[in-house]
């Protein structure tokens, strides 16, 4: 078995395929335009794209499953640039020591984690 796609619920699936395709640097899949139902953010294989889909309600309660992701650069600088494009820290559970992760929300308020990055856990 395969794991092909984490599909995400939106509002509107193109500006949120642009903010996480900005986080990524991963395109948007050709031919996929604003006002679109379904938007697929392409992933370098073997990682699993993220596509987001129309649905008509609003997220109201806390999701059942989100990502966490490790960045390239530091934890810290990783959820700055996050919050320059757009997402707000939802709980700070960074420790004195460097050990830790941040619970950010996207801009249709999906949770999801920055840990550190790898360097970081190694040098611990």
């Amino acid at each position: 078995m395969i794991l092909r796609h984490i599909t995400i619920d939106a509002g509107n699936p193109y500006e949120l395929a642009q903010f996480w395709s900005t986080v990524t640097g991963w395109p948007i899949a050709d031919g996929d335009a604003p006002g679109d139902d379904e938007v697929l953010v392409v992933a370098p294989e073997p990682l699993p794209g993220l596509l987001f889909i129309a649905v008509p309600e609003t997220k109201t309660v806390k999701n059942r499953v989100h990502i966490d992701w490790v960045p390239d650069r530091t934890r810290d600088e990783e959820v700055d640039h996050l919050l320059s494009l757009g997402a707000t820290v939802h709980e700070d559970h960074r420790q004195p020591d460097g050990r830790g992760w941040v619970t950010l929300h996207d801009p249709e308020q999906n949770e999801f984690c920055i840990e550190r990055s790898k360097s970081e856990r190694d040098s611990a």
